[in-house]
């Protein structure tokens, strides 16, 4: 498996893996109709521009690593009390 594939499928550098299997499993689902899966690829769209957007914050702030562990990720979602997208 090349190790590209293997950093998509960590959770602590793919923040959006959830959002990224729902777009998969609908294309399969609705055999690759893309209109019919278009709300999954709006929230991951979503979730990849939140979370761009917090390590771009944490980068220029001096963090690392600039995105949040997937702990941490969880703690900031929770801390918001409702999904930013």
């Amino acid at each position: 498996i090349p190790l590209e594939m293997l950093r998509l499928r960590d959770p602590d550098i793919n923040p959006c893996m959830l959002e990224s299997d729902a777009s998969i499993r609908c294309l399969d689902a609705n055999n690759y109709d893309k209109e019919k899966c278009s709300t999954y690829f709006l929230k991951y769209r979503n979730c990849r521009k939140f979370w761009h957007s917090i390590m771009i914050q944490r980068r220029q702030n001096g963090v690392k690593p600039c995105m949040p562990t997937a702990a941490e990720r969880d703690e900031i979602l929770g801390e918001m009390g409702k999904m930013p997208y």
